[in-house]
C-alpha cells in the first residue's frame, strides 16, 4: 500500500520510499525516513496534495512523490 491508498486519520509507517533519486532525497531530508510513523490528514478538497504529519512537522505531498512511498497501516 502506498500513501495515496490511505484515508484520513489513518496512522502507519514508513516501509520503502521509491522513485526519481531527488525525489527520494528530498523526502529524507524533509524527515520522512523508513522506519518513520506518521499520521496521515487527508487530501486537499480537489485531491492533490495530500497531508501528513510526521513528529512535529506537517508535509504535503503530490499524489505523484506520494505514489512512491510505501506504507503500513498501524
Amino acid at each position: 500500500m502506498t500513501l495515496v491508498d490511505m484515508t484520513a486519520g489513518d496512522r502507519g509507517q514508513v516501509v520503502e520510499i521509491t522513485g526519481d533519486p531527488a525525489v527520494v532525497q528530498r523526502l529524507f531530508e524533509l524527515g520522512l525516513l523508513e522506519g518513520e510513523e506518521f499520521d496521515f490528514l487527508g487530501f486537499a478538497p480537489l485531491g492533490d496534495p495530500l497531508e501528513l504529519r510526521v513528529g512535529n512537522t506537517r508535509l504535503s505531498l503530490r499524489r505523484a512523490d506520494a505514489a512512491g512511498v510505501v506504507v503500513s497501516k498501524l
